[in-house]
């Protein structure tokens, strides 16, 4: 059996879901897990709690947004941004502690996944068709943190099994063998959950067919283009995500919302298009960071867009706008060209904040008779996203941005993780954060019917994420394409306008083997640094060095990169 070193064998967190109509989440820390610890009910339970709960130290922090967001083609660096991952410096070796932690806490809870896993069958008190239903939740998590890993590292050591000791010693699978893994865990995990987050008594967040079916389409597309793919791997990402949609989504309530702007409004993350989320609370005991360190779980996506707006004339932090932590910033290619149509489609602003409202009087400008040229509640700054004369922009009392005057300072803000209801400016989100939805699914099925080239069966579904695009416009057909203008870039054009910001842009840059070309094309700030092996991340130095028995662990791939 292969072994990982002995931080992975980290404190358990548990959860409980207490009874009553006003449901919260409590966590007692365990320090020690031995087989013992599942051999309840109680205990099961809370080892599967914890392994939901484990995400939130993938989704939330800055770790994994910087992994998955910046240097892209999509964002680059804010004033604030860590240099090592957007902007593919010299800093970014194997001793980067953004890409050890994501490693480590895969791995912490994959080892809580294979806990629950192996020590079911002698679990006793529970009804079998509820145990087989955790079971597969177990399943569903253990693929999604190896998922994770295979995308962003490629060979990875494949744990099978729970380890209750410690030991130094570990090797590297090959990714085709951690792909088979995956495939095999959602395949299991299809047969036992519940249909869709819709189905009668599903809490939010909780694992469903739905969402393990559309990664089982998104694991099959990304082995698609890599050194591990088999032949079929298109046509079955394609067989799996169509059948979400024109069946399992139908059946069970799952649907695209009307309008794009309430997909990821805040309070509204259980609808209908939403198949799984990652849960947050305001409990200090669990976050237990503080709004100061972001090292801990809290969800701090609501500030990691902000530029630093309370710099500007007429402005001052406050909790609506929200902390400027300034991490990334859109590329003009983005802003410009991906949203180029800013009429038909209405994408655009229903993902950035144009308009910034005074709050502070005393540097409002004046006039030239020394009158407050606009007063609090009025609009301060206004980035129309497209280019104005001088005499335009002239004729505003207050500041107007075009796009050629975005600096890594100023610019538009992502809104899809607003949250005007934290109790101060400084304050982390508890929203939920959105991972999955149907509108990428239908994305993943026109890709991989494009991939398996059958464009003209894609069509519809990319025509399906435009028609959506144009609401409120009743002429929803103003939006549709022809089996023509399908190509690989255009679909990923496509992802950009519908999911930018949504966590997964670099995976899906190194999927299609774009990321050098468009970063280099569309990122001013990582174009001339970024190297072939940047499509691999560096094994975590900690791992190198706690493997000091047997072979060294191996780190050569990462220089040679994805291939």
């Amino acid at each position: 059996m292969k072994r990982i070193p002995i931080y992975l064998l980290a404190a358990l967190i548990i959860i409980s879901i207490n009874s009553g109509c006003n449901k919260k989440l409590e966590e007692t820390p365990i320090s020690n897990l031995t087989p013992g610890f599942f051999s309840t009910q109680q205990g099961f339970q809370a080892g599967l709690d914890a392994a939901y709960a484990g995400f939130r130290t993938i989704y939330g922090p800055d770790s994994y947004f910087e992994l998955s967001v910046g240097g892209t083609d999509e964002f680059q660096a804010g004033v604030d941004g860590t240099a090592a991952l957007v902007r593919y410096n010299s800093g970014y070796t194997t001793s980067d502690g953004t890409v050890s932690g994501i490693w480590k806490n895969c791995y912490t809870y994959i080892n809580t996944c294979n806990g629950l896993v192996d020590n079911a069958p002698a679990l006793s008190g529970i009804d079998a068709t509820t145990k087989n239903e955790m079971v597969a939740e177990a399943k569903f998590l253990r693929a999604n943190y190896y998922f994770i890993l295979v995308q962003n590292w490629g060979d990875v050591t494949l744990n099978l099994h729970f380890q209750s000791s410690p030991t130094l010693s570990a090797t590297r699978d090959k990714a085709a063998d951690v792909y088979n893994f995956i495939i095999q865990d959602l395949t299991d995990a299809i047969a036992a959950l519940p249909a869709t987050p819709q189905t009668t008594g599903i809490l939010p967040g909780k694992a469903t067919k739905i969402a393990a079916m559309h990664v089982l389409a998104k694991v099959y597309l990304t082995r698609g283009y890599s050194a591990s793919k088999k032949s079929d791997d298109f046509k079955n990402a394609a067989t799996t995500a169509t059948s979400i949609i024109n069946t399992v989504a139908p059946a069970g309530g799952a649907k695209l919302l009307q309008d794009f702007g309430k997909v990821c409004a805040q309070g509204n993350e259980t609808n209908t298009e939403v198949l799984w989320a990652v849960e947050h609370t305001s409990s200090l005991a669990y976050n237990g960071s503080s709004a100061q360190n972001n090292s801990g779980p809290d969800n701090l996506y609501v500030h990691l867009f902000v530029p630093r707006y309370e710099l500007q004339p007429g402005m001052q932090r406050d909790v609506v706008d929200g902390r400027p932590y300034a991490r990334v910033m859109p590329t003009r290619w983005l802003t410009d060209t991906a949203f180029k149509d800013k009429t038909n489609d209405t994408r655009y602003f229903k993902s950035f904040q144009s308009a910034w409202i005074a709050n502070n009087a005393a540097t409002i400008p004046k006039d030239a008779s020394n009158k407050p040229k606009y007063t609090v509640g009025d609009t301060a700054i206004w980035m129309p996203a497209v280019e104005l004369t001088a005499t335009q922009i002239a004729k505003y009392r207050y500041q107007v941005l075009v796009p050629s005057k975005y600096v890594n300072t100023l610019y538009p803000t992502m809104i899809k993780y607003y949250d005007d209801k934290r109790t101060d400016q400084n304050a982390p989100s508890i929203r939920p954060i959105i991972i999955y939805r149907l509108a990428e699914t239908y994305l993943i099925a026109a890709e991989a019917l494009f991939m398996d080239n059958r464009a003209g069966e894609a069509l519809p579904y990319i025509n399906a994420i435009r028609e959506r695009a144009a609401y409120p416009n009743s002429n929803t057909a103003i939006m549709d394409i022809t089996t023509a203008d399908i190509t690989l870039d255009f679909i990923l054009d496509e992802r950009s306008r519908e999911l930018c910001g949504e966590l997964s842009r670099w995976q899906d840059l190194v999927r299609t083997g774009t990321l050098l070309n468009r970063v280099k094309l569309h990122n001013a700030d990582a174009r001339a640094n970024i190297k072939p092996f940047h499509v691999l991340r560096p094994i975590p130095q900690s791992q190198i060095d706690g493997t000091i028995t047997g072979p060294a662990y191996d780190n050569s791939r990462f220089f040679a990169g994805w291939n």
